[in-house]
């Protein structure tokens, strides 16, 4: 029993899973109300006591409004990620025993196994790229060790590069150039992106993280770049990827956006170029669609 279960007993009180998880009461209340998440039994008293299963829910249903999306929407994905009865939860799940095993060779296997079963886009939005913020969750929250956050991490890496160069050779005349904006450091969804569109026949040029401005438009003009994707996550990052994306839009090249930093709509205003969402299979599609259309 680790100790979180032993503190939360019977069911902890609303004021305490507010201080744990760092949403506050009202909102707790509003996304039970509104969206049955997480349904709670109530004390002899009338008070909510919540359950390590429902704690699990909250976590979940704060990181998805933390990644943009609105709550409704957030909602209906916390509730496709405890549907039982989708074989991705068993995927993820088995991602997140082998992490916790300190297993590479595990993890990679799932993924093997799953791409077998839904091919690789599925993958990256059911399996891969849930059980990664799972695993986040849990370092961020002190519930693993960030030796086998980084293990998970290096092994899904390790994943997609030997996927993407397994990936049939590229159809499209042009490659496009991924970077993450000026400050940003999360370089995974970027990899993600990457071997989707490998098997798009779309090759990539990866410029990685904190990719400064000038790095970006002097990548462009020498590699003559069929597109330009820039990622950023943070919102206090947000206005430096802007920057960048303004910097590379007068070009002439279709240049998209992608991650958290974007995710609300107020987020996208005035912002250069094509949007590309939280679904990387769409995002490659979407990419790849204007890529393999190009002269």
């Amino acid at each position: 029993m680790t100790g979180e279960d032993a503190r939360i007993g019977d069911g902890l009180p609303i004021q305490e899973v507010s201080r744990l998880l760092g949403v506050p009461s009202p909102t707790l209340r509003s996304w039970e109300r509104r969206y049955g998440i997480p349904t709670t039994p109530r004390s002899a008293g009338g008070h909510r006591r919540y359950s390590r299963e429902a704690l699990e829910e909250v976590r979940l249903m704060r990181d998805e409004v933390a990644r943009g999306l609105k709550a409704s929407a957030a909602a209906r994905s916390v509730r496709g990620q405890l549907d039982a009865d989708d074989p991705a939860q068993v995927w993820i799940g088995r991602m997140l025993a082998a992490a916790s095993d300190l297993d590479p060779a595990a993890l990679r296997t799932v993924l093997d196994e799953a791409m077998a079963a839904l091919g690789l886009p599925d993958t990256l939005d059911r399996v891969l790229m849930p059980a990664m913020r799972r695993i986040g969750s849990l370092w961020e929250d002190g519930r693993c060790d960030i030796g086998q956050e980084h293990l998970a991490t290096e092994a899904v890496r390790g994943w997609l590069a030997r996927t993407t160069t397994l990936a049939p050779s590229p159809t499209a005349s042009g490659s496009v150039l991924l970077a993450c904006g000026p400050r940003d450091l999360h370089t995974l969804g970027l990899e993600a992106l990457a071997a989707a569109l490998a098997y798009r026949g779309v090759g990539c040029r990866s410029l990685g993280a904190r990719t400064p401005q000038r790095t970006l438009v002097t990548a462009l003009a020498a590699t003559e770049a069929a597109a330009v994707v820039v990622v950023s996550h943070l919102s206090t990052h947000r206005r430096q990827a802007v920057e960048s994306l303004q910097a590379v839009a007068g070009s002439g090249c279709p240049v998209f956006y992608a991650g958290n930093a974007f995710g609300s709509p107020d987020a996208r205003e005035g912002v250069p170029g094509t949007y590309l969402g939280g679904s990387l299979g769409q995002a490659a599609d979407t990419v790849a669609d204007v890529v393999l259309a190009l002269p």
